[in-house]
């Protein structure tokens, strides 16, 4: 038998430590367990009912409120802070992506150097004490990755980048609906308020009526205090709406990210129609329509390349190092042929005892992943949960204006009769007034109905999504299940 050569023991030796090296690789995670759709089941949905287009608030109509949305979009502090976290993340992914791959570096160094007298070899015996030495070279190195751990790692960065952007868009809508709700509960603050004012003033006449009528002793005192009294309670409501409607304005500058003084002044317009209504498809496109769950969706994607990331950890890693250059003590010579210097080195890493660190760090990632997942399924329920209630709550409030409408027409009936009468000189102004304030009570009612329908409506637009699509869904492959497409084309996020 032919004695092994050294090259036959060296191939056996590696061998056994790539063998050795790849025992106990964990499996590689191919499922996650993800909601496919919202649980939306038994909600009316609508023929008619459509998503909300990017610019959803234009549906109303108000030119007021188209400006301090834009307003708010450009200048507000809260984007800014979401614009800062896709930066951070886009830079992070870049310098992840910098890692990865061939490297190239030039080294040009002149160095002036005195020999120890007294060292291993002294001075003397080479002649010089003081030398020059001049390097001039490339140097590069070339990581294989033949495991894909770096490009899983660019991935799982990448994914950070998607879910930042998904993230502002969350901030985006939370902000143009924080405007829009404000906007318009500013608008019925200013409706009710002129019919608070113009209670006060028919108050203020029935108190007037009472006092003369029990002066001639034609009505008991009680019927002067209960007019009083609601005559105080009618400009406490004037006093509560006034000061409510300054502090939406308040609001609504800080949401713009100015000084309430530097709001522009507002007019007051009719409150729009609410039009807003649960789609056909709403519970199985909605995860392709919430910020919030795209961004949990990147997060579960990120954590996913993680894991790939770190079990490549548990295989050999072999890279290449090479160097040439000039190098010579002599600065006249130093890019003669004589001073060339050249340098291979081939590198194999061999995971082979790492103390439990690589399978530590293997489950830290694991469980990161369960938490994403966790996250994104827990996310998918609390948006079925918000349109479900946004839905069903609007239901309510459009029964009972519906049932409110009738009372504001029995009342204005009563009016109409109180003044009939007070013209044929059957009666006197009290009758007219106190139908009058019935009335008065029952628009504010409405108009107060009418508000919360409108934030309802406005609730339910955010609930939908406001407009937005998934960018950039993750491509379908065995580790996960891609969400509904949008509708429309992606735009794209370059790093």
């Amino acid at each position: 038998m032919n004695p092994m050569t050294p090259s036959r023991v060296f191939a056996v030796a590696v061998a056994t430590l790539l063998l050795g090296a790849c025992a106990g690789v964990p499996d590689k995670i191919r499922h996650v367990d993800l909601r496919s759709q919202a649980p939306l089941a038994g909600l009316p949905s609508s023929s008619q009912g459509s998503w909300p287009a990017a610019a959803w608030w234009k549906r109303y109509h108000d030119p007021q409120l188209d400006r301090l949305i834009d307003r708010a979009l450009h200048d507000a502090t809260s984007l800014a802070a979401a614009r800062s976290r896709v930066n951070a993340a886009r830079a992070s992914a870049k310098l992840t992506a910098s890692q990865v791959g061939l490297r190239i570096n030039g080294n040009v160094q002149v160095a002036r150097q005195r020999l120890s007298e007294n060292g291993l070899i002294p001075s003397q015996f080479l002649g010089f004490t003081w030398y020059n030495q001049g390097d001039i070279g490339v140097q590069g190195s070339y990581d294989f990755d033949l495991w894909g751990g770096h490009r899983a790692e660019v991935e799982a960065a990448i994914g950070q980048v998607h879910a930042a952007a998904a993230e502002r868009s969350a901030a985006a809508l939370a902000l143009q609906v924080g405007i829009t709700r404000t906007y318009f509960g500013w608008q019925a603050d200013r409706h009710r308020l002129q019919l608070a004012e113009q209670l006060v003033r028919d108050q203020e006449r029935l108190v007037h009526v009472f006092d003369v009528r029990v002066n001639a002793g034609l009505e008991p005192n009680d019927r002067l205090q209960q007019a009083r009294a609601g005559a105080a309670a009618a400009r406490q409501q004037v006093a509560a709406l006034r000061g409510s409607a300054k502090i939406r304005r308040a609001i609504l500058a800080a949401l713009i990210g100015i000084a309430p003084k530097d709001l522009p002044d507002l007019k007051m317009r009719p409150l729009p129609k609410a039009n807003a209504a649960l789609p056909a498809n709403a519970g199985l496109d909605l995860i392709a329509r919430r910020p919030d769950i795209a961004a949990r969706r990147w997060q579960v994607e990120s954590a996913l390349r993680q894991t790939d990331a770190a079990r490549a950890k548990f295989f050999p890693d072999f890279s290449l190092n090479a160097m040439a250059g000039f190098s010579s003590i002599d600065l006249g010579k130093l890019l003669h042929p004589e001073s060339r210097v050249f340098a291979l080195t081939p590198a194999l890493h061999l995971p082979i005892f790492e103390g439990g660190l690589l399978r530590a760090g293997f489950g830290v990632s694991k469980a990161q992943l369960q938490s994403a997942v966790a996250q994104y399924n827990d996310a998918v329920v609390n948006a079925a949960r918000e349109v479900s209630t946004q839905v069903l709550d609007l239901q309510r409030l459009r029964a009972q204006r519906h049932e409110q409408q009738a009372q504001l027409q029995a009342v204005s009936a009563l009016q109409r009769n109180a003044e009939a009468r007070q013209h044929q000189g059957l009666t006197d102004i009290q009758p007219v007034l106190q139908a009058r304030t019935q009335v008065l009570q029952q628009r504010d009612a409405h108009l107060q109905l009418t508000a919360q329908i409108l934030d309802a409506d406005v609730g339910l637009i955010q609930a939908l999504g406001g407009g937005y699509q998934l960018e950039h869904a993750p491509e379908a492959t065995d580790n996960t299940a891609t969400p509904a497409p949008a509708t429309s084309s992606a735009r794209k996020t370059t790093l």
